[in-house]
């Protein structure tokens, strides 16, 4: 079963074989506070070719996702993932918000 979120949650639940796609901002931290995930990252380009990296993080990894877009987390074994959003603190207002976001916002009109 795949769950797919326009703004990801701080903390998500998954068990085997269910996976989470969720938009997120350059920045983002994944922590594994238990389990085994894989995460696919926001889609790149390499010369001509559009790619997805994929890591696999144990229970206890740190995985930073130097680029904003839409991942997919699936789990492996039961885990439990907490989704740590870059500091707000460099934009000015509520309009400015997370860039993926109000790209997000611009795509669906809300």
């Amino acid at each position: 079963m795949i769950t797919t979120l326009t703004s990801a949650p701080a903390s998500v639940i998954l068990e085997p074989g269910q996976s989470l796609r969720t938009a997120v901002d350059a920045g983002t931290w994944l922590q594994v506070a238990e389990g085994r995930v894989r995460v696919v990252s926001p889609p790149g380009w390499f010369g001509e070719t559009v790619f997805m990296a994929q890591a696999v993080l144990n229970e206890g990894d740190v995985h930073h996702l130097a680029h904003g877009g839409w991942i997919e987390v699936s789990a492996l074994a039961t885990a439990h993932l907490r989704i740590h959003a870059p500091a707000a603190g460099l934009v000015s207002g509520p309009e400015q918000g997370r860039p993926v976001m109000r790209f997000v916002r611009l795509l669906t009109g809300w």
